[in-house]
């Protein structure tokens, strides 16, 4: 059984295999056996399906004996009258490439012997033939973990060398081929390795100087461990997936919009792989995060589904935009199937599959998975935060009611006073006068100026008022004539509800609302109303009342911005709350409108107004609370703060100080809970999915029929039907979806993911095609090797730490990397493993290492990424231009840079980090004078070569050679010998300290794991 298992993963073509193996010319033929793996390969690439060539199929027994458009292509047991032996006599079948002699042989045979028919019809994907993987293609069969190999006569020589199972199947490998294992590394070269490839970071001197005085087994595993369980390791291989899933902090395509919330994502991957989440709930979260988890968690690590690029702008017609959707939806399967299968599914959207044996009814049931997925922002509710809030909002109540009743017994007595003083007789107060004005009694008009409104989704007059509907209605003015500073805001509005959460009532907005200042109605607080601002910026809880009455009668509502930042509320022409000061927001002419029902563009979501919107006014200043009154309605009953404070006693004061005090405090850790309670970020913003259709040749107008969301049944053991209705929801697609790619019993998710790991510790993988297990990826180097990884892997719960520290402790990966003459000329690019091949460090791992020895390295972890590029708009297209400044907010590690697609600086450019636009499973690695050059002029490496020889000097004083060793040990962890001494010496006598750093950091030594 296992040797049929080893035939399967070294792919011999099944054609061959079943030709030679063949019966005696005595024994009838064996179809199942021997024809239809021979018409399968050769003949129903082009006669099979729907439409095939000639109207000839030859898959099925009727259809083949029917023929096509010139005849029947078989007559049993009269060859010379068949079309098709006629055909492939005369080499036109197949064409390009006729049948050799042993094949015609053998189907002459079988149509002499009556053309008995087998399995009917023929499943082409059956079979694995010379030109493509069938069902039996190794990567599609079970999982069937090997026995590690034993130590043979062959292997005792070697026999002390194997630490682990890994090492056994290395040895018996290359034994066979006549080679034996490199020695152990130095323990200095060792912690250099380990370090490098599990934090992206060089080992202080102090660590590797305890190493290499107690290099033992129990010192390496201690070392492996805690290696581990740093925080720098999520950095560094959070990084080799984001490589993979194509991570990109802006849309891509001509627009290229920045993704300024998306941060959230690459924080989650971070954080999942320090926690060590076991692999399938890695997976799951990343395909239906957002279903399984509530609040920020899951929503960020779905954004694995919206990580690609995005194409905002579609044209106009309704082909142009189904073809821009299914060519988004044929990325987002590509991803999915590459990163979590190896799989090509993408390739079936035109037709089957080329290669693998994916039909393309298969493909668009995976799309059909997927097609609820939009891209898009969301607020999310984090419950923990949000609890948190809850508590602290109830103290902060607490507080303002004793203030307040401290305050009542304050304003009643001024405003008694007040009344004495008045005249028996009050004159009616002067109304303010607006800048703009809208009655919405017969149209949209301003009745002042030039501020016209017209009507957009729906909204429409009835009965002196404006009527938003919560879904598309909202009214839109004309751009401003005049700047606008200082300003207030004021309605007129009825609710249709009091439970809806966001909807603007008059809104001020720029930049197609990127900027605006809005009256808003429930967003963060229910029941509230809020001065809403883009990004929160100038919102904090004005902590008013809870609105009770604006569904029954008419509201006022208003809200005037102070230059100084003061922001105050007001309801029925009095103080709403209490006023806050934050930031300004100016407005130019020409740019900023005013929006009614929509709190800003664009349009959609919890955006929009459920109201009646009676009047609305802009006024270019701040009224005061006695202007606010009397355009209200109201007597103006405002006391300032200081008359208040004058009108209580000594006592009352002093109470009044310390709760004011308290209620600051708790204001402050309210707003920050609130901004963590609701998050902003980019993921998966679902739809409801639409039935899907197979679209005959990927053409968004010609469809076959409809299909229902599945998988892909060349994998085994699994269902590829979800047993879902073709209009189930999204919910339940993408639920199904996960569970079938994470199983314990699919073979190919184990396979690619410690297949992946040990590339990235290797340099190449037992696959040396990360993301391809197809038959157009390579064959893997020690099949068994895999099968016994993938097991073990499944059997430790997918525990991706566990995977590493089998690797880590095998007697393979601690091995030199010096060649040797007899395997370099045997196996020169060490695909058999009889060395550790030396690698190039990344372009992120070169950058953050410099900024490492030279001690300026900020480890602030996580939150939005430091931005190292001008962010440009212009007419709609973002571009993006990278710079280059002495500013210690640019020091982070790369990882936590701002990452948008293009503008990359020139030293992660030369030394090849990938574009985001594509995925990147296996980094190209060049070598190129340009990267020579950056290491040698870069105005950043200049920066730190000076800040290294400043460290230099602060540790070690001016003692030239003491500054040798020190440089040498900080940047490439071992002293210089006596020649790199003397040159050294040489090169700062004549240039300066500065010029060694930055020689070292040229060094090979510096730059190449060994």
């Amino acid at each position: 059984m296992n040797k049929i298992r080893l035939n399967h993963l070294l792919c011999l073509p099944l054609v061959a295999a079943t030709l030679a193996a063949a019966d005696a010319a005595d024994k009838p033929v064996d179809f199942d056996r021997q024809i239809a793996p021979l018409l399968a390969s050769r003949c129903l690439e082009c006669h099979s399906g729907p439409s095939p060539k000639g109207k000839l199929d030859l898959s099925d027994r009727g259809r083949s004996l029917r023929g096509g458009e010139t005849g029947p292509a078989l007559v049993p047991r009269r060859a010379a009258d068949s079309l098709v032996w006629v055909r492939i006599m005369q080499d036109d079948m197949p064409p390009k490439h006729p049948l050799p002699k042993t094949e015609r042989t053998l189907l002459h045979r079988w149509i002499s012997e009556g053309a008995r028919w087998g399995t009917n019809p023929i499943d082409r994907f059956r079979y694995t033939t010379e030109s493509r993987a069938g069902y039996n293609w190794w990567s599609l069969l079970p999982l069937a973990p090997p026995v590690p190999p034993a130590i043979t006569a062959e292997t005792k020589r070697h026999s002390r060398w194997p630490r682990n199972d890994i090492d056994r199947f290395v040895l018996a490998r290359l034994v066979r081929q006549g080679l034996s294992p490199a020695p152990a590394a130095s323990p200095r070269a060792l912690i250099r390795r380990l370090f490098v490839d599990l934090h992206g970071l060089p080992p202080d001197p102090g660590t590797v100087a305890a190493f290499v005085a107690n290099p033992s087994e129990t010192a390496y595993e201690t070392l492996v461990d805690r290696l581990l369980a740093s925080p720098h390791y999520g950095e560094r291989w959070g990084r080799h997936w984001l490589d993979v899933v194509r991570f990109g902090e802006s849309n891509g395509f001509e627009r290229n919009a920045p993704r300024t919330t998306f941060w959230h994502y690459r924080d989650w991957v971070i954080q999942a792989l320090n926690q060590d989440m076991p692999y399938d709930r890695f997976a799951q979260l990343q395909l239906a995060g957002d279903l399984i988890l509530p609040g920020v968690e899951g929503a960020a690590a779905a954004g694995f589904l919206v990580a690609g690029v995005h194409n905002t702008v579609v044209g106009g017609s309704k082909r142009m935009k189904l073809l821009a959707r299914q060519d988004e939806l044929e990325e987002l399967v590509g991803t999915v199937g590459q990163t979590f299968l190896g799989l090509t599914i993408n390739c079936g959207r035109c037709h089957d599959h080329k290669f693998d044996p994916i039909p393309s009814s298969e493909y668009y049931r995976v799309v059909a998975a997927l097609d609820g997925v939009v891209h898009g922002e969301r607020d999310v509710a984090q419950p923990e935060q949000a609890a948190r809030q809850a508590i602290v909002d109830t103290q902060i109540r607490s507080l303002q009611q004793r203030l307040a009743l401290l305050e009542t017994r304050a304003r009643a007595s001024v405003l008694k006073a007040r009344k004495k003083k008045a005249p028996t007789k009050t004159p009616s107060p002067d109304l303010p006068r607006p800048t703009a004005s809208w009655n919405f009694d017969s149209d949209f008009r301003d009745s002042i100026g030039s501020l016209h409104g017209r009507p957009v989704g729906g909204a429409r007059l009835e009965k002196g008022a404006v009527v938003v509907d919560g879904k598309t209605a909202y009214v839109q003015t004309a751009k401003l004539t005049k700047p606008l500073a200082e300003k207030t805001l004021e309605a007129w509005v009825q609710l249709a509800n009091l439970t809806q959460r966001g909807g603007g009532v008059i809104s001020i907005q720029a930049s197609g609302g990127g900027v605006f200042d809005a009256i808003v109605y429930g967003e963060r607080e229910p029941g509230h109303w809020m001065a809403g601002s883009n990004g929160f910026v100038r919102t904090r809880s004005f902590a008013g009342s809870v609105e009770t009455m604006a569904t029954t009668k008419p509201v006022h509502f208003a809200i005037s911005y102070q230059a100084d930042g003061t922001i105050t509320g007001y309801r029925n022409g009095r103080l709403y709350g209490k006023a806050y000061r934050t930031g300004f927001q100016k407005y130019s002419a020409g740019n900023a409108e005013i929006v009614f029902g929509l709190r800003h563009a664009p349009a959609g979501g919890n955006k929009m107004l459920s109201a009646r919107i009676l009047q609305a006014r802009l006024y270019d200043r701040a009224l005061s609370p006695k202007a606010i009154a009397a355009s209200a309605g109201a007597e103006s009953e405002f006391v300032s703060a200081r008359s208040l404070l004058a009108a209580m006693t000594a006592n009352e004061r002093t109470q009044h100080a310390v709760l004011g005090k308290q209620l600051t405090t708790l204001e402050t850790e309210s707003r920050k809970l609130a901004t963590l309670a609701r998050a902003k970020l980019y993921t998966v913003t679902p739809r409801q999915p639409e039935k899907m259709r197979i679209h005959i040749r990927g053409s968004v107008t010609n469809y076959g029929p409809t299909v229902t969301p599945g998988g892909i049944s060349a994998v085994p053991g699994l269902p590829a039907d979800f047993g879902l209705a073709a209009d189930a929801p999204d919910s339940s697609r993408r639920r199904k979806l996960a569970a079938w790619i994470t199983s314990p019993q699919n073979p190919l998710f184990t396979r690619v993911m410690v297949n992946r790991v040990w590339h990235y510790h290797f340099g190449r993988g037992i696959v040396s095609t990360p993301s391809d297990f197809g038959f157009n990826g390579a064959r893997p180097s020690h099949p068994r090797l895999l099968e016994w990884l993938a097991a073990r892997f499944t059997a430790d719960g997918f525990r991706i730490k566990s995977l590493h520290r089998t690797i880590l402790l095998s007697a393979t990966y601690r091995q030199a990397s010096r060649p040797r003459p007899l395997p370099l000329a045997r196996d020169a690019n060490n695909r058999l493993l009889w060395r550790m091949s030396p690698r190039r460090i990344e372009a992120e791992v070169l950058r953050d290492s410099i900024l490492a020895v030279a001690g300026q390295l900020d480890i602030t972890r996580g939150g939005p990424g430091f931005v190292d590029v001008s962010i440009t708009p212009n007419n709609g297209t973002t571009y993006y231009e990278p710079f280059d400044k002495n500013d210690p907010a640019l020091n982070r590690r790369t990882i936590y840079r701002f990452t948008p697609r293009g503008g990359r600086s020139a030293v992660l450019d030369t030394f090849d980090c990938p574009d985001p636009s594509i995925a990147a499973p296996r980094r190209n690695v060049t070598t190129t004078p340009l990267q020579a050059l950056s290491l040698l002029n870069n105005a950043f490496v200049l920066r730190m070569a000076a800040y290294f020889a400043t460290r230099i000097a602060d540790d070690v004083g001016d003692d030239i050679d003491r500054q040798i060793t020190r440089g040498w040990q900080l940047a490439v962890q071992h002293a210089p010998d006596p020649r790199q001494r003397r040159l050294s010496r040489k090169l700062i006598r004549n240039h300066g300290l500065p010029t060694l750093c930055r020689a070292l950091f040229n060094t090979n030594d510096f730059i190449i794991i060994e």
